[in-house]
């Protein structure tokens, strides 16, 4: 159980608080708890709630930097004081231009700190004393701590993420915390986690760092005081945060179909909009999976409702090309909808026959250029986009069967989902496993072996879209029991070797290449595929493939692989003419979860986050690179093996690259929660997360 944890947050105070300036130059905390700004306009000290001038602490900001009368001559020529520590036990350090020094029982001096085979003689130093009674500094040469007689040093790469180190405060508890020209880091002698841009600060250019009584940090920069605290919280309340966010703000049309928002102010959220995207199945489906879900877990009644209305929102994307002018093969499933009382006509701009032809030309040599991609229902009341994609039919397969397992409760609504599922696995085989739309064969719902065996343009696909098709058939036969489904697999494995594609499902040269959003179909697939699949010897086979998969995707912490992988392949041995191996996800699969599901920030804007300045990191090699492209650029992870935590970049969906070190926009976008909640639920449900 993972109980209540400390869930980290940020508020900023500003000029609009009462400061008499965003450049806020110190901070500093009174006796009696009080936070005391220094800004560029004069002092000003938090008293209920607001800011208000003052010039009563003087002498608070002039002790942090007032050298002890006995080191004073030492001192002499040792540059600038830039901070004064005093410990525990009347001992004192100075942090100076020209060095570190030392006061206690052996006299005064400077110090020159050692660790190894390292030796430093560091400048530009600041200082500090945690609750423990260790000594801490911080240099252009990395950091360094002093307890029980030696010190630690620590560079990039022993973590610290960034070394233009510009201020240090160390916490009761033994926490640090340091400023940086960019960002601000705290370290618990553990985990170092790197706070950089709006998300958490006003301005990187951090000036000066306070620690209170509660382990909360007061981070002046020059833009303004960043309070960043934490608030104890469960896993479970962080989980219906999102959805009271989601039910606000990411929903569209009465259907409530589930899609990131739009605010007109960055940061704020008032005055939001929602627009469809060419993937609403696709999260509608993942979101609508994590309360079918919640509800197998905890048999709560809203999480049912939630997932029926999920069900409803999709099952209108098969309802709605029905009986319409350009009406297309049953079985046929629309990517999405637009009530045509918006009042514009999504047909005009690129989707005109001359912005697709330009399209064509300049982005994507295989667009289908046809007219309408958004033909009108048959009642006029929508309209519906054609040329759905294979993510849209991951999704949806991901959806349904766990709606029909946990959710539908009566033959009525297990019915209508089997009727959705035959009439579209019906609509595949019987276009040569591809789905069409009114005016042929869709971009991307192509699954048929004449495409994927004898088409060169499809090769990095085939293994992926036999996944798909085999995970659709299985459970095409698990909702109707109809053998056809089961001799229709069989014709593709034995006739076009689909099993053996699956072993190698996706075209990638090493950790980090290839394309992230195939990975998040991929997995889906495989859930059900292995899930759903009566052979043994075919299932054990599809679980070893899936294995390779998942050690592909472990560094990156994701807790839905995790959950998706871990439900069908713990203890589960594979043996081949090599001998028998584990299947089990390796030992550091939960606590990478966990720690993911911790870290997820509360706030979804799509604030910038800037990594590639970083110390800790290691790029990715351009031999992973495709030789389409040949360079991979601006991607890496920490020299721990793993990708940047989730609290340390910005994606939007689980089809996000976790490798790329620049991530985000301008605090304009609020994204869905259902990353969050999908995997906790999952988690819960499998029983890797107890209920709290």
């Amino acid at each position: 159980m993972v109980g209540v944890f400390p869930q980290e947050m940020r508020k900023f105070h500003t000029e609009a608080d009462g400061l008499p300036s965003n450049d806020v130059r110190a901070v500093a905390l009174a006796k009696r708890g009080q936070v005391v700004a220094r800004t560029a306009k004069g002092d000003a000290v938090l008293e209920g709630g607001r800011w208000q001038a003052t010039t009563r602490f003087a002498a608070l900001f002039a002790a942090k930097k007032t050298v002890p009368p006995a080191m004073r001559p030492r001192l002499a020529k040792a540059g600038e004081v830039l901070a004064v520590a005093l410990g525990p036990e009347g001992e004192a350090a100075v942090g100076t231009e020209q060095g570190l020094f030392v006061s206690d029982q052996a006299g005064a001096r400077q110090v020159f700190p050692s660790h190894g085979s390292r030796r430093w003689a560091p400048t530009n130093v600041t200082v500090s004393y945690d609750g423990l009674g260790r000594l801490w500094f911080a240099s252009r040469q990395g950091v360094g701590c002093f307890a029980d007689g030696k010190w630690t040093l620590y560079t990039g790469a022993e973590g610290l993420p960034y070394d233009d180190i510009t201020a240090v405060a160390a916490a009761a508890d033994g926490t640090v915390w340091f400023g940086t020209a960019i960002g601000a880091i705290r370290f618990d002698g553990s985990a170092w986690a790197y706070r950089q841009g709006k998300r958490w600060l006003p301005s990187d250019t951090v000036r000066d760092i306070a620690v209170d009584a509660d382990g909360n940090a007061w981070v002046a920069t020059d833009g303004g005081m960043s309070f960043i605290h934490f608030n104890g919280m469960t896993l479970a309340e962080k989980a219906r945060h999102y959805e009271e966010e989601i039910d606000k703000y990411n929903r569209r049309t009465k259907f409530g179909y589930v899609i990131e928002a739009h605010a007109h102010q960055a940061g704020k959220k008032t005055d939001t909009r929602v627009g469809d995207s060419d993937n609403d199945g696709l999260w509608t489906s993942m979101y609508g999976a994590g309360e079918c879900f919640a509800y197998g877990a905890t048999k709560d009644p809203l999480a049912k409702r939630r997932a029926k209305r999920a069900f409803e929102a999709l099952r209108f994307l098969s309802e709605a090309p029905k009986g319409s002018e350009h009406e297309p093969p049953p079985g046929f499933i629309a990517r999405t909808v637009l009530p045509t009382s918006v009042g514009r006509d999504p047909n005009d701009g690129g989707y005109t026959l001359e912005g697709q032809r330009k399209f064509r030309e300049e982005r994507d040599g295989y667009w289908r250029i046809y007219e309408p991609r958004w033909p009108k229902s048959a009642d006029g009341r929508y309209y519906w986009k054609s040329d759905t994609s294979s993510d849209e039919l991951d999704g949806h397969y991901f959806f349904y069967p766990l709606y029909y397992d946990l959710v539908a409760d009566s033959e009525e609504e297990k019915s209508a989902v089997r009727e959705i599922v035959r009439a579209n696995i019906d609509h595949l085989i019987a276009h040569d496993f591809s789905m069409h739309d009114h005016a042929g064969k869709t971009r991307w719902s192509v699954y048929g072996p004449r495409d994927l065996h004898q088409d060169p343009e499809w090769h990095q696909e085939r293994g992926l879209k036999s996944l798909s098709i085999l995970s659709y058939l299985n459970v095409a036969y698990h909702m109707t029991g109809d053998r056809k489904y089961r001799d229709v697999a069989r014709r593709l494995r034995e006739e076009h070797a689909y099993h053996t594609n699956v072993m190698w499902p996706k075209y990638q040269r090493g950790i980090g290449s290839g394309n992230q959003s195939d990975d998040e179909m991929a997995f889906m697939a495989y859930y059900n595929l292995v899930k759903y699949e009566p052979d043994t010897d075919l299932k054990k086979m599809y679980l070893a493939s899936f294995a390779n998969s998942w050690r592909q995707e472990e560094p990156e912490m994701n807790p839905f692989f995790n959950f998706c992988f871990a439900s069908q392949a713990m203890g589960v041995e594979y043996t081949t003419i090599w001998g028998t191996f584990d299947l089990s996800p390796w030992p550091t699969w939960l606590a990478d979860s966990i720690d993911t599901l911790r870290r997820f920030p509360l706030d979804r804007f799509d604030w910038r986050h800037t990594n590639h300045h970083r110390k800790d990191l290691i790029l990715l090699s351009d031999h992973w690179a495709d030789a389409y492209d040949d360079t991979i650029r601006g991607q890496g992870y920490r020299n721990n093996g793993k990708v940047l935590p989730v609290d340390e970049r910005y994606f939007n969906h689980w089809n996000a690259s976790p490798w790329a070190l620049d991530t985000g926009g301008s605090g304009h976008v609020i994204g869905s929660g259902t990353v969050y909640t999908l995997p906790y639920y999952m988690g819960l449900y499998h029983g890797f997360i107890a209920a709290e």
